[in-house]
């Protein structure tokens, strides 16, 4: 009896690596937030799944993605929010701001990543960008720095412009520095802003055929989680009021607007995956500094300025870094 005993033991040690090898590694789980449909958001998040797989992380293999929809509603990120931190995954990555500030108001432990088109100190994600001090941390954005140069650029391609509209959503982290910063950069590009504020996205549809009866042919979108998810619905709006849109983010320029200028999306798409890809590997977002995008880019798309009759100047046209045809 010994004698089997040991060699069963014998064996059992033999064949233990062996066993271990043929067991299946574990997969990270991310539960993956974003604004609008996930079928509509993700293409404008590929640069972070692309610079993921890039880092290591191979889909199917050793991570697995929950995809989670907003739905381009408030109330219903705070329940998706709830249910992701529920989930306790190994990390969530928030694709807006908002998204992050329901993430947690859910959680104070599941490490957090975002992609911000807002001021993350100022909006309450973090407490400095150097040290953020809690469980969130990512890559940002400052529309507003460049928004000077946007209204610029808006008095170049249409050099009649003596008059543009704004759309300011009041829910939004930084609105009221928002609609300062934007006034200003009106003003030092001689243009006569009219500003209006909302509260729901229906509001934004009125707010565009008004602009229209007034004679406004030019519309300012600043920053806006219900924007943003409904971003083709604005387009297809501002379109039918023959009102050319001005973006400061290239799926604007993608969904309907006659331009965007602003960060280069890419570039922090790709920065938060590199945040990602450290925090699982051990790092604590606490730790982590935010990192804020540099790189400006000119996309304009030409269809949108077919569509609305505009002839615009080559000298704008050859400022583009991209031109969508």
């Amino acid at each position: 009896m010994t004698s089997r005993r040991s060699l069963l033991v014998t064996i059992g040690a033999l064949l233990a690596p062996r066993l271990a090898l043929a067991q299946p590694a574990r997969q990270a789980a991310v539960s993956v937030l974003f604004a609008g449909e996930s079928e509509d958001d993700e293409p404008a998040t590929r640069a972070f799944f692309d610079e993921m797989r890039r880092l290591g992380w191979v889909e199917g293999k050793n991570i697995a993605y929950e995809r989670l929809s907003g739905k381009g509603m408030r109330e219903y990120v705070e329940g998706v929010a709830r249910a992701a931190a529920d989930r306790a995954p190994d990390l969530i990555y928030a694709t807006t701001a908002n998204i992050a500030l329901a993430v947690l108001k859910a959680t104070g432990t599941v490490p957090v990543v975002f992609t911000a088109a807002s001021d993350p100190v100022a909006g309450g994600l973090v407490a400095s960008l150097a040290k953020p001090g809690r469980n969130a941390t990512g890559a940002f954005q400052l529309p507003s720095e460049v928004a000077p140069k946007r209204f610029e650029l808006a008095r170049e391609a249409l050099p009649g412009l003596k008059r543009i509209g704004a759309l300011f959503d009041r829910g939004a982290t930084s609105y009221l520095r928002q609609l300062e910063l934007h006034r200003e950069a009106a003003r030092r590009a001689g243009l006569e802003l009219t500003a209006v504020e909302f509260t729901n996205f229906e509001a934004v549809l009125k707010i565009l055929a008004r602009f229209r009866r007034e004679g406004i042919t030019a519309a300012a979108i600043a920053p806006s989680f219900t924007l943003f998810a409904r971003r083709r619905e604005v387009g297809t709006a501002a379109a039918r009021n023959g009102i050319a849109l001005v973006a400061h983010r290239v799926e604007w320029a993608e969904a309907g607007a006659l331009f965007s200028y602003g960060a280069d999306i890419a570039e922090k798409l790709r920065r938060s995956a590199r945040i990602a890809h450290r925090i699982l590997k051990g790092a604590r977002p606490a730790e982590i500094p935010v990192e804020q995008t540099t790189r400006l880019e000119l996309v304009l798309n030409r269809r949108v300025a077919n569509a609305l009759g505009l002839a615009l100047p080559k000298s704008f046209v050859a400022r583009a870094d991209r031109v969508i045809e």
